[in-house]
């Protein structure tokens, strides 16, 4: 009788022993799968995009308002967002769209001044690991002078804390500060200069100021630079916008002559070494040894900014010309050397968005989503705010 017994319990034991190592393993997979996406999340990256954007996603929505001189956004892992606001603070915007009401840095060294402030801010490419972020700001030295530099800090417990110089005495004035910072398909630092309001720095290679920067993540000047320094490339006003295309080439956006004869304004590919004129050529002007925009704007005045690709079309922001710019751009091949080659003669098309809808616009970067995120500059003290400005606000680009 109890061998009887024995028998149905043995059977119902294995069983249960099955049942159970099925679930474990079925919950150990999801918790890997979880965790896995988490880590894993995007952030922006620096390269073009033929992803599409979601099809629910209207053709615009604020997503953020009541800012101060919004510069520049960066996404963070679980897709919230970092933002400098030129005064000298870092806000941090909830992946629901919350503005945290107090900031996650206040940097006390950042001056304020015409153009000049708390800039650029881009991530590590090792953020997950290192938890790093990249600012660049004006200051004041001692002596009173103005300059830039390029600080890094830690992420940590939602505040960025410990700030370590990397690049400083970059040459600084009320305006043509530059400030754009993106870490390329290389892994390395590149930054934006401007000629800080003395155009032959720009023309000086042994000078930081009017240039495109390349360093590594500690600052120092990368390998392979072509002046034995941070240069890149020079011969730049006030470049303030980086992106590249799905050909790995750098493109920029960079201001043109200022006061009544305003307008010339360009968009450039970058290639290691060259010189793009400032202040001896502009415009359509040529020179041997010197780099004619791909275009430009004429005597119209876009006063460009930030830039991200999608598909081939260059979207950058117009300040001055209070639009959305979308430059549908032929894609430059590589030559045997290396070179990217796209000639002048091809065609490349403009075509402006919210032209005075929105106001001054100053960033552009592409988010996880695939969707555009976009800053007003209401307050700069240039343009004309209204209730709510400075604004973060979210474009779908498939439905321009």
């Amino acid at each position: 009788m109890v061998k009887k017994l024995l028998l149905p319990l043995a059977i119902l034991l294995v069983i249960f022993v099955i049942a159970l190592a099925i679930t474990t393993l079925f919950f150990s997979t999801s918790s890997l799968n979880s965790e896995s996406n988490m880590t894993s999340a995007p952030t922006s990256t620096p390269g073009a995009t033929n992803t599409e954007p979601p099809e629910d996603a209207p053709m615009f929505a604020v997503v953020a308002e009541n800012l101060d001189t919004p510069w520049a956004l960066v996404f963070l892992p679980d897709q919230s967002i970092l933002v400098t606001e030129r005064p000298g603070r870092v806000r941090f915007v909830k992946n629901d769209g919350t503005l945290q009401e107090q900031p996650i840095a206040t940097l006390e060294n950042v001056r304020e001044i015409g153009e000049g402030g708390l800039l650029g801010i881009t991530l590590h490419p090792n953020f997950s690991s290192n938890n790093y972020v990249y600012l660049y700001y004006t200051y004041a030295e001692s002596g009173g002078q103005t300059l830039n530099r390029v600080v890094r800090m830690t992420y940590e417990n939602g505040q960025l804390q410990d700030e370590e110089i990397i690049v400083d005495e970059i040459p600084g004035a009320p305006n043509h500060n530059g400030g754009r910072i993106k870490f390329g398909p290389d892994n390395f630092l590149y930054i934006t200069t401007g000629d800080a309001q003395n155009p032959s720095l720009a023309q000086n290679t042994k000078s930081l100021a009017g240039k495109i920067l390349r360093v590594a993540d500690s600052g120092d000047p990368a390998s392979g630079n072509p002046f034995g320094n941070a240069v890149y490339s020079y011969g730049h006003r006030n470049p303030q916008g980086l992106a590249w295309d799905e050909n790995g080439n750098l493109w920029s956006t960079e201001h043109g002559r200022s006061g009544v004869l305003s307008g010339l304004d360009e968009l450039n590919l970058i290639e290691r070494g060259r010189n793009y004129g400032w202040q001896i050529i502009q415009g359509d002007e040529t020179r041997t040894g010197m780099e004619t925009p791909k275009l430009h704007s004429g005597n119209d005045t876009w006063a460009p900014a930030g830039a991200a690709f999608v598909n081939n079309s260059l979207f950058f922001a117009g300040l001055r010309g209070q639009a959305l710019y979308e430059s549908r751009l032929p894609a430059p091949e590589r030559s045997d050397g290396g070179q990217a080659v796209i000639t002048n003669d091809e065609k490349i098309s403009l075509n402006e968005h919210f032209k005075t809808d929105f106001g001054r616009l100053r960033e552009v970067i592409l988010g996880p989503d695939n969707l555009l995120y976009i800053t007003t500059s209401n307050r700069d003290g240039r343009g004309n705010p209204i209730i709510d400005d400075d604004k973060i606000i979210r474009v779908n680009p498939s439905k321009l």
